[in-house]
């Protein structure tokens, strides 16, 4: 048979040893022999508990990921101070969970002659919201809609 290098399953050298023996020392651990590098001469193998290995390897890569999403919040040139405390309290907790926030101010029919009024209302949201988050896109005029966004600190 060929010899190959062990390591125990606690980290251990075992030496230099035929395949075989290798083998039956695992099976009676009740543990798996991995090659880990078998590029190396004689190849390198470990005794161990490969489902585990796998499972601990999978659980570290899907772990501490967070995907940022964008959440809008809409307003008009009209709302209330009220309704606008309410969003801006909504938009604090978008962005303390890590989440982008779009405010939106969107202008109708007759509302349009007082672009003015909707640009108050954007800085005055954008005041409040910049102890929690950092202007990432000053606000712009898009047609019947102006935006900004703001990003999480």
């Amino acid at each position: 048979m060929t010899p190959i290098r062990v390591v125990a399953a606690d980290g251990s050298q075992l030496g230099i040893i035929p395949t075989d023996d290798a083998l039956a020392k695992a099976k009676e651990d009740g543990l798996d022999l991995v090659e880990v590098a078998p590029n190396e001469t004689p190849p390198v193998c470990r005794i161990m508990d490969y489902g585990k290995y796998k499972y601990d390897k999978k659980k570290k890569t899907t772990q501490h990921s967070h995907v940022t999403k964008i959440k809008e919040i809409r307003l008009r040139p009209k709302t209330g101070a009220h309704d606008i405390d309410f969003k801006v309290k909504k938009a604090k907790g978008f962005l303390e969970h890590k989440d982008k926030v779009q405010v939106s101010v969107i202008f109708r029919g007759r509302e349009m002659a007082h672009i003015d009024e909707g640009r108050r209302v954007m800085l005055s949201v954008i005041e409040e919201l910049l102890e929690y988050g950092k202007l990432e896109k000053t606000p712009e005029q898009h047609g019947r809609r102006m935006t900004c966004t703001i990003a999480p600190k």
